[in-house]
């Protein structure tokens, strides 16, 4: 990263917010939609899905001149290894500092949003790792690291926020796993045992094949745009000149 960084402990805590407030988002509109509409499972995740699109994009507005806005371990997994051949992106602490954050938000995100609705925390028990999920998260996370790393490889990163939002908005109903696409808030989700919760056996699973659907999405980066690797600093919101001082 650049001297014109905010400092790592800011960039931690805009991460941890962040995914904290994505899981609350995610989670909490979950619990709502299944009260809103108990009998609809359809509707249920057209709430979600909308709730999820509006949250994110703002999110990412508000927080990308810190941190980037990853809120996501393998765009910043992806933002590492893109820098290595020229020393941009994320450092090997950042990487180990932003996950960690990453991860502890996404939990406590879960927490909270259980707290709001009166729902205790809980071990969820909803599985969900089918061979048929599973190629989603692959599908899912391909699609959002190539996203957000094209956007930043021309120039274009002041769409990151409304394209990420639409992209996970439409992965929520294109993929059959409806779009989890992140192994932080995925880990998050074990904590509600709602709507939105998935089982810790199914954890594992998801986690892997987010992993092969970001290398595969880096693979096809880098065969589209050859020059994507000068540009980690730019995922997902460029912040190597980012107005808020150290």
């Amino acid at each position: 990263m650049t001297s014109q960084q905010p400092p790592l402990w800011r960039r931690a805590v805009a991460e941890l917010l962040g995914t904290s407030l994505l899981v609350m988002i995610v989670v909490g509109s979950g619990i709502a939609a299944e009260r809103l509409s108990p009998n609809d499972v359809g509707l249920q995740l057209l709430q979600n899905s909308t709730a999820t699109v509006l949250g994110l994009t703002v999110l990412i507005v508000v927080l990308g001149p810190v941190s980037g806005a990853h809120f996501n371990p393998v765009v910043s997994l992806a933002d590492w290894i893109l820098g290595r051949r020229r020393g941009t992106g994320l450092t090997l602490q950042d990487l180990g500092t932003y996950i960690v954050a990453q991860t502890v938000g996404a939990i406590s995100g879960s927490v909270v949003a259980n707290a709001m609705f009166d729902v205790g925390t809980s071990i969820s028990v909803k599985d969900r790792a089918t061979t048929g999920h599973l190629l989603g998260e692959v599908v899912a996370t391909a699609g959002l690291v190539l996203l957000i790393f094209a956007l930043a490889a021309t120039k274009r990163g002041v769409l990151a926020a409304p394209a990420v939002g639409a992209y996970i908005g439409a992965a929520y109903w294109f993929t059959s796993s409806t779009s989890f696409a992140n192994p932080a808030v995925t880990v998050g989700r074990i904590f509600s045992d709602t709507f939105a919760g998935i089982a810790p056996a199914s954890v594992p699973g998801f986690v892997m094949a987010q992993l092969v659907g970001a290398a595969v999405g880096l693979g096809l980066l880098l065969m589209l745009f050859p020059s994507a690797a000068r540009s980690a600093d730019g995922a997902v919101v460029p912040h190597e000149e980012s107005p808020v001082k150290a």
